[in-house]
């Protein structure tokens, strides 16, 4: 059975989650939190295999609540659940840990699917999100959000920090942060691999 833990302020939101795993024949929902501090809390008594949270709570942010879990509790699989569907947003979350992103208007089939999936340890996100999964070496690193598949094709027509933000408007700490996150989710292992893995995709540089 995967024992799971909701955190989700809108009580009919959370009721309808419960009601649809009830009688579920491999998951249980073992534990219901309002808000992210609830939510540690409960995940430090009961360990679940699955946590899903939403992104926006009172006390304490999915956000905060996925580090302060993963810090604690790597084994533990969290997919977000959010009506947002932004790049930062799901960028911060999987900085925070998450495998698994899920829009709050998509049918709790997919959720099922998504716990199931990430119980197992692989990445799941939801269809109708708008990131570039088609630049996606492979299930096991992880997606590049659009704006980071922005970055490493100038990356591939080797652009310094600087010049990647001057050209995309933002700034060159936050191109740092994003190449560092890139690396982490591509499984590379430094600068010089991203730069080989940017000649390497097939893009129109």
């Amino acid at each position: 059975m995967i024992r799971v833990v909701v955190a989700e302020d809108h009580l009919a939101v959370a009721d309808g989650i419960l009601a649809y795993f009830k009688y579920h024949d491999s998951i249980s929902i073992i534990g219901h939190a309002k808000n992210g501090e609830d939510l540690v809390k409960l995940v430090e008594k009961n360990i679940p295999d699955v946590v899903l949270t939403d992104v926006k709570m009172p006390v304490m942010d999915g956000i905060e609540a996925a580090k302060l879990i993963k810090a604690k509790f790597d084994r533990i699989g969290i997919i977000a659940f959010s009506m947002f569907d932004q790049d930062e947003a799901v960028d911060l979350m999987l900085q925070a840990g998450a495998t698994g992103y899920l829009l709050k208007n998509s049918p709790l089939s997919e959720m099922e699917k998504a716990i199931l999936k990430v119980s197992e340890g692989n990445l799941y996100y939801d269809p109708n999100l708008s990131l570039a999964t088609e630049n996606t070496p492979s299930e096991n690193t992880g997606i590049l959000t659009k704006r980071q598949i922005e970055i490493l094709k100038l990356v591939g027509k080797g652009k310094t920090n600087q010049e990647i933000a001057d050209a995309l408007f933002i700034g060159k700490t936050t191109v740092e942060t994003h190449r560092k996150n890139m690396i982490r989710k591509l499984g590379l292992h430094g600068p010089g691999e991203l730069l080989r893995y940017a000649l390497q995709r097939k893009y129109d540089f």
